[in-house]
């Protein structure tokens, strides 16, 4: 447990990676949905694609963040 008024410390290169994951397992799920809602325009599968691509772009700009804040952290401790 924390105690209480310590600051806590976020392990942006964890965060990072699970972001970079996410997005990445997104996308790609997001493109062969998409192939196949274009093969059946009728159904929702193509809003689900749009959905995923629209998850994985932004747990890439996230994952971009984190590796941003990492280096900031990394040249504030040098």
């Amino acid at each position: 447990m924390i105690p209480v008024g310590t600051p806590s410390t976020t392990n942006w290169r964890l965060n990072g990676m699970i972001a970079r994951t996410v997005g990445i397992v997104s996308i790609a799920a997001g493109f062969i949905i998409g192939m196949h809602g274009l093969d059946h325009p009728a159904s929702g599968w193509l809003q689900t694609a749009l959905g995923l691509l629209t998850t994985g772009m932004l747990a890439q700009g996230y994952a971009l963040y984190c590796s941003v804040k990492r280096m900031q952290q990394l040249n504030a401790r040098s």
